[in-house]
């Protein structure tokens, strides 16, 4: 049986074998055409005056069963047309990496239909009350089905998590222009970059310390200090990890971001923070976007409603997203690149193996230049606009279909996450990896605290007026 590392130097040795085939047999490369193409589209139709928001279609906000019907028999050709659409990409990709289509369509169906009705149950006038956050609710449905009810093992077909998620992260790429990064100016870019160096390095160094395998510890590192799934996945495949890390890694994330959800705006609201503080110190603690978000709007409500709160209620939302959204989701990229230098250049010498510097980009994530290329071209399209114009133009005809899309991509990939976690098999992982993860938060809080109310307090508070 192969040791850890010659089980990641076979896996890159089939990688290298597959030639230039690898542009349409590995999932990256179909994630980048997807993403990429999702975004080039959308471009078409607004440099012509038009949106693809049609096909871009989600619920809108109800708050009755009856509005809900109403909404959803109104625009379900839409929402058929989208699913055809969705179906007939994953198939043609499925199918080239070489796998059975009577398996993924009925699979990838159940995926579709759920992840619809778990986005209308977000869409809820008071889902954000009851913390039932799309994301959230996918994976709790998804544990549910796969830990007490069970499905046959070929619909894993259609679970294809690393697939949904990566596609994703590309469509991420295009809500995170280059400009947009300029224009959350020095501090939140600071902060991000301060936070996520340090706490990856107390979640890698406390799990070393813990025995646990360097490639799951720097796969929880990223999952704490970046953007939680998106980056644990990312940075799984750079180091070459084994096939159990990047789940270990997820349910930790997924855990804690739950936990923040109530605990940051309770304290925020106990302390009286003003809401652009609160929303930068969610944004530096928190480790999912969704749930984030939902923390961020939390609190944002409170402003106007409890007297001594500072600030505006959009705040909240804005520090959240300069924070983690702009500031630390950036750095998937980066710690993908490092790690995969390391993994190659420093643990395989130590494994017995001969370094290559070509290694560093078979094992580097490709669907990460998805990422850049989305954003570049965002770029080159937003360079034209001024703040304002960018968020009454390019928000609502081209960013915000791109954004709806990914939405769907993000449920799938959560869902699936929940359909294929099986608590029996997490728990071989022992509590090790949750006690080195859970040290990286408590530095993670306190970190992101001081930071947020001390070092960058006077940005923070006054954001509405900077």
């Amino acid at each position: 049986m192969p040791t850890i590392d010659n089980a990641a130097e076979d896996t890159n040795i089939a990688t290298r074998s597959l030639g230039w085939r690898e542009l349409y047999l590995k999932e990256d490369w179909w994630a980048i055409w997807l993403g990429v193409g999702i975004v080039l589209v959308a471009w078409v139709f607004f440099a012509n005056g038009s949106t693809v928001k049609w096909i871009a279609i989600t619920p809108k906000k109800w708050s009755s069963l009856d509005e809900l019907g109403s909404e959803f028999v109104a625009h379900f050709g839409q929402y058929l047309a989208q699913f055809f659409l969705w179906l007939a990409i994953f198939a043609v990709s499925t199918r080239a990496m070489g796998h059975k289509l009577t398996h993924f369509i009925p699979a990838f169906a159940f995926v579709y239909v759920a992840s619809m009705i778990i986005i209308m149950i977000g869409a809820w006038q008071e889902a954000s009350y009851y913390n039932l956050e799309p994301p959230l609710v996918a994976l709790a449905l998804g544990l549910i089905i796969s830990n007490l009810i069970g499905l046959p093992r070929w619909m894993d077909a259609g679970f294809r998590v690393e697939y949904y998620i990566k596609t994703g992260i590309v469509l991420l790429g295009a809500t995170l222009p280059f400009t947009l990064i300029l224009w959350a100016g020095p501090v939140a870019i600071t902060q991000a970059s301060i936070v996520s160096i340090i706490t990856f390095l107390v979640i890698y160094f406390t799990g070393k310390r813990l025995g646990l395998d360097r490639r799951l510890c720097a796969t929880l590192g990223a999952g704490g200090a970046v953007c939680g799934v998106s980056a644990s996945i990312a940075i799984a495949g750079a180091v070459g990890a084994k096939k159990e890390h990047a789940p270990i890694a997820i349910t930790m994330v997924i855990f804690w971001a739950i936990v923040m959800i109530f605990v940051l705006p309770i304290i925020c609201r106990a302390l009286s923070a003003p809401a652009g503080i609160a929303g930068a110190w969610i944004g530096t603690s928190e480790f999912a976007d969704a749930a984030g978000l939902a923390a961020a709007q939390a609190y944002g409500n409170y402003v106007g409603e409890i007297s001594g709160i500072a600030g505006k209620p959009d705040d909240a939302v804005w520090a959240f997203t300069l924070m983690k959204v702009v500031g630390r989701d950036i750095w998937i990229g980066i710690w993908a690149f490092v790690m995969a230098v390391v993994a190659t250049a420093r643990w395989e010498i130590s494994s017995g193996n001969k370094p290559n510097a070509a290694e560093i980009w078979w094992r580097f994530p490709k669907f990460v230049i998805g990422f850049a290329l989305a954003s570049f071209l965002l770029t080159v399209v937003s360079a034209q606009y001024s703040f304002a114009d960018f968020n009454k133009i390019v928000t609502p005809k081209l960013i915000g279909p791109i954004k709806d899309l990914r939405t769907w991509a993000f449920i799938f990939c959560f869902f699936s996450i929940g359909l294929t976690t099986r608590f029996r098999e997490l728990a071989r992982a022992g509590t090790k990896p949750f006690w080195a993860f859970t040290a990286g938060v408590a530095v993670n809080v306190i970190l992101g605290f001081a930071l947020s109310t001390l070092v960058f307090g006077s940005y923070w508070a006054t954001l509405s007026r900077s």
